[in-house]
């Protein structure tokens, strides 16, 4: 793929992605006990009455958009929002799989034959228009992407108990005014899906150094280029918020079908071009610093609610409860252990963790969950439990070394990589300057009682990856301005720690 400096074009003709219908339990109002399952179990007609049994809890398709490695520039805006519709369908099925309990319980094929089969069939249809533009856009369409539209019921680790005085009918809950049921089982979170207990773990329980995800290794260290550069852009503090991804979903209205906190630049929205981005306002102290830094939204699922409890992104994707903003938001800028770092090109896309990861896999994971005073400790599966006075802390270490040649890639991530563990760059790949993003937010800890969860936070998720800490990501579009990333540069590669 040739050199991508053009200007991004936002997609001619595509639709704004309707919103999910609000979640409720139905059918039966059973609970879900526990999600760590495999997401790769055999799907065969034999394992389905086990699966019935223990109830399917989600719904695994394989991510169609990982797969492209090779999309011709003029057919990425119509291919990102054929993977868009992919989304939604999940997020369809998904509905109908969580509001279908009863015909469930009832049928042990239902949810291949009502649910799985129909969605394979539609997804065939989008997979079999994304190959049609790759190829009449000059491309090659691999031809395994046929074998992609299949996807499995996940089913919940244990069998699900009976309701325990839980009405199915509206899930034991009123999130009209806000009254719920947090128990029951560890009932899966104010709107039934996610968290659950088990997504939680006390922060003093976590054994220190004990992170075990390869993605995210720190950049920087004691030889090479061991300056630091800091962007102060606040916190978000007027509330800049919506569920688009302009990197994933350009052109779509709720592509991303979850709310993210912005902090920078001003202008980022699903129909933003590399113009809109570089002549829009920031929030970064220096306006030098136009890029756009933007991570889901936390929330605390205590029973209130958001402006956005009837809207698309919000409650109608399952994401409930009140939004928090971090009281700290530190974005820091590292050099490479083994040279100098070169600069970051205007326009480059870097996107960290994998917003799919529950059902993806830990290919692409990259999540850190810590407490102030126990930042030695990091979680990457669970959302840490904090002893009073300690804070919540969420923290990304981006990728670090660049092709030199894109600032994106048709599945968002091969332009880029992360460092070797000796910190050099593979495959030739130039070492760039390191985000490193620190978040700290002021909530208070969720209790749990004989396996209640009562008062949880999470973040933002697809409604189908059930609030999963695992799924955390975050993202950044450089708009720094030429001076300025050459000031980075020389501060990094000089040794000095700039502001």
């Amino acid at each position: 793929m040739g050199r991508n400096t053009r200007k991004r074009r936002t997609p001619l003709a595509t639709k704004a992605v309707a919103g999910a219908a609000a979640l409720a339990l139905g059918g039966g109002g059973l609970i879900w006990a526990n999600f760590y399952a495999s997401a790769h179990e055999d799907n065969s007609p034999d394992n389905w009455t086990k699966a019935s049994a223990a109830q399917v809890a989600t719904i695994d398709c394989p991510d169609v958009g990982q797969q492209l490695s090779d999309v011709p520039d003029r057919a990425r805006g119509e291919v990102d929002a054929e993977l868009a519709t992919l989304d939604q369908q999940i997020t369809d099925a998904y509905q109908r799989l969580v509001t279908t309990r009863q015909a469930q319980a009832g049928d042990a094929r239902f949810v291949q034959n009502s649910i799985l089969g129909p969605l394979e069939d539609r997804r065939a249809v989008i997979i079999d228009r994304i190959q049609l533009e790759i190829n009449r856009a000059g491309g090659r369409a691999q031809d395994e992407l046929d074998r992609l539209a299949g996807c499995k019921g996940v089913p919940a680790e244990q069998p699900q108990p009976d309701d325990g005085g839980q009405d199915g009918g509206d899930g034991g809950q009123d999130q009209g005014d806000g009254d719920q049921d947090q128990g029951d089982g560890g009932n899966g979170g104010q709107a039934g899906n996610g968290p659950v207990a088990d997504d939680f773990v006390d922060i003093e329980d976590v054994e220190p150094n004990s992170r075990d995800l390869p993605n995210g290794l720190a950049a920087n260290g004691d030889s090479g280029s061991t300056g630091t550069f800091t962007s102060d852009c606040g916190t978000n503090e007027n509330e800049n918020r919506n569920s688009d991804n302009v990197i994933v979903a350009p052109g779509v209205s709720n592509g991303a079908q979850h709310q993210h906190d912005y902090v920078g630049n001003q202008a980022n929205n699903a129909f933003a071009s590399d113009e809109d981005l570089a002549n829009g306002d920031t929030t970064c102290r220096n306006q030098g610093d136009k890029s756009t830094y933007f991570w889901p939204v936390l929330r605390i699922q205590d029973g209130s609610q958001d402006i956005d409890q009837d809207r698309p992104g919000g409650g109608q994707d399952g994401n409930v409860g009140r939004i928090v903003g971090p009281s700290q938001a530190e974005l820091k800028f590292v050099g490479n252990r083994t040279g100098d770092v070169v600069a970051m090109p205007t326009g480059l896309r870097i996107i960290t963790g994998d917003a799919k990861s529950f059902t993806n896999g830990l290919n692409n994971a990259n999540t850190s969950w810590s407490c102030t005073g126990f930042e030695d400790r990091q979680v990457t599966d669970k959302y840490p439990i904090c002893p009073e006075g300690s804070s919540v802390v969420r923290t990304s270490n981006f990728q670090s070394c660049w092709d030199g040649q894109n600032i994106d890639s048709a599945n968002h991530r091969t332009h880029v990589d992360f460092v070797e563990a000796d910190g050099s760059c593979p495959n030739g790949f130039q070492a760039i300057p390191q985000l490193q993003v620190r978040l700290v937010y002021d909530v208070p800890a969720p209790q749990i009682d004989n396996g209640r969860l009562v008062n949880p936070f999470a973040v933002d998720s697809f409604p189908e990856q059930l609030h999963k800490p695992i799924t955390d990501h975050n993202d950044f579009i450089n708009f720094f301005d030429e001076d300025l990333m050459n000031e980075m540069v020389d501060c990094i590669n000089s040794g000095r720690d700039c502001r």
